[in-house]
């Protein structure tokens, strides 16, 4: 036999403070109906020993054929706003993205090919880097704007664009398609 102190308590408690949604009936408090909280069909823990469980299956098999109440959610689009964006506007939005930041990546790379001095040219695409992740994050942010929420893809998938225009530009040195720029 189990401590009784040890068990949770099984007494009537207060209503809560917060909204826990939709109640068939209102709740109430303690101080509403004190007798009348404990109805006969609950239980104490003590009660458990002589408890008639076919009898208490019996009773909630009954309840279980009732007709559910359907609530329906309220609608959350407004009228005359898309909630997405069409294919044809996502690949416009990343395409032009990704043609500035492949004109990036060239000049980016042609700097640092060119250049005796790497550092300045690696920081620049380091501070590239940075202002592209942090300018698709709190593009990101904007709620409701599908268009937006596109640039922030874009944005984020820009230095994608970059790197292969740059490698572009590197095969094309490397296999002698255009001629190497002089160094300095």
């Amino acid at each position: 036999m189990a401590d009784k102190a040890s068990l949770p308590s099984t007494e009537p408690h207060h209503a809560p403070i917060f909204d826990t949604g939709p109640h068939p009936h209102a709740l109430r408090s303690l101080t509403d109906e004190p007798e009348a909280e404990v109805s006969e069909e609950s239980i104490a823990f003590s009660e458990l020993e002589n408890f008639d469980t076919d009898a208490f299956l019996h009773r909630v098999e009954g309840s279980l054929h009732a007709e559910p109440v359907v609530v329906p959610p309220a609608p959350t689009a407004v009228a005359g706003t898309y909630q997405y964006v069409k294919r044809w506007q996502f690949v416009f939005i990343v395409a032009a993205v990704w043609v500035l930041a492949g004109a990036a990546g060239l000049g980016f790379y042609f700097w640092w090919y060119t250049s005796l001095h790497k550092t300045p040219a690696v920081f620049c695409v380091l501070m590239y880097l940075i202002v592209c992740s942090v300018a698709s994050m709190l593009v990101s942010m904007v709620q409701n704007r599908p268009p937006v929420t596109a640039l922030a893809i874009a944005l984020m998938s820009a230095p994608l664009a970059s790197v292969a225009t740059a490698a572009l530009l590197h095969g094309a040195y490397y296999f002698e398609w255009i001629a190497r720029p002089t160094i300095g």
